[in-house]
């Protein structure tokens, strides 16, 4: 395979038409051909920003903090996928989505994915050195939970919860950046992002199924199997219930109100439109969910300025 091939679970982008040759495999390595999962971890980091600022009542650092988090987020998803592929390169290779991948691919070997992986965490560490000292080690905390991820699929059927509270981890760091602190309302607003986490990797799981259960691997998406959908609405209802319990207790307006009801239908018709046994549209699904985060995001961040005003 050459270094212009892409992979199976790519649709062509701006790497495949216009990055070099040499570039391409770690692009691919890291995602960045394919940001979905960035945006994703991206979102509670940037609600729990807009909703600590609105609880401050002060907007001077908001502009900054989510430029940085922006930052943070792709660089930080890109050396997580680089050790996922490389802790899963031998599976990576018996499953027809990923076998193209860079990694078992050979386009690049393992210490080359070592080396790039930790370029993309000193830049993430450049952007965290710019905080506080307790977002610093809050955020450095995280890391226990991403290096645990890619082994949780072994050894149970919730890998979900780990990517939860993996992926969720920036809903805590709004409030360790701008209040310095985590109290409660960040806790349940991580606990409802947990929950939606759960739920649109499961649909995202379902595109593997016959394969992950041929070779071991292990996910809700084949522990619900036809009961995804029931599981869908306790995990997506329970995401709403939380965060609207943290914005409660937070004193939110009604624009924070009528994010949280768009963010909530977006995910009602996620619901009624699944099928599982449509890998396409599982996948459609799944890359939905930013625009599911946005529409919480642009709720909170109203708020946020009718407040400081």
């Amino acid at each position: 395979m050459t270094a212009t091939t892409r992979v199976a679970d790519s649709t062509g982008n701006w790497v495949d038409r216009s990055a070099p040759a040499w570039a391409q495999p770690y692009l691919r390595l890291s995602r960045f051909d394919r940001p979905i999962g960035s945006w994703l971890l991206l979102m509670p980091c940037w609600w729990s920003a807009a909703l600590a600022a609105g609880i401050a009542h002060d907007l001077s650092n908001l502009a900054s903090t989510l430029m940085l988090f922006f930052v943070g987020a792709f660089v930080m998803r890109g050396a997580g996928c680089a050790w996922n592929d490389i802790t899963d390169r031998h599976l990576d290779a018996l499953v027809e989505r990923t076998r193209s991948r860079p990694i078992p691919a050979g386009q690049i070997s393992v210490k080359q994915a070592l080396a790039f992986l930790v370029a993309l965490a000193l830049v993430g560490l450049v952007v965290l050195l710019r905080f506080n000292w307790f977002a610093v080690w809050t955020g450095i905390a995280s890391l226990a939970i991403v290096a645990a991820y890619p082994f949780m699929k072994r050894i149970t059927y919730w890998p979900q919860i780990v990517l939860g509270l993996a992926f969720s981890w920036g809903a805590l760091m709004g409030f360790a950046v701008l209040l310095g602190r985590v109290d409660l309302i960040a806790l349940v607003l991580y606990a409802g992002s947990i929950s939606w986490v759960i739920g649109y990797d499961t649909i995202y799981a379902h595109q593997d199924t016959e394969d992950d259960a041929l070779i071991g691997i292990k996910s809700t998406a084949l522990l619900f199997g036809a009961k995804t959908r029931p599981m869908l609405m306790l995990f997506y209802g329970l995401a709403v219930a939380l965060i609207g319990v943290a914005l409660a207790i937070a004193h939110i307006g009604w624009m924070g109100w009528v994010g949280l009801a768009a963010f909530a239908a977006h995910l009602i018709w996620q619901i009624a439109r699944l099928e599982i046994s449509d890998s396409p549209l599982c996948l459609r699904l799944f890359k939905s969910n930013r625009d599911a985060g946005l529409l919480l995001f642009a709720g909170l961040l109203a708020d946020a300025v009718a407040r400081a005003g």
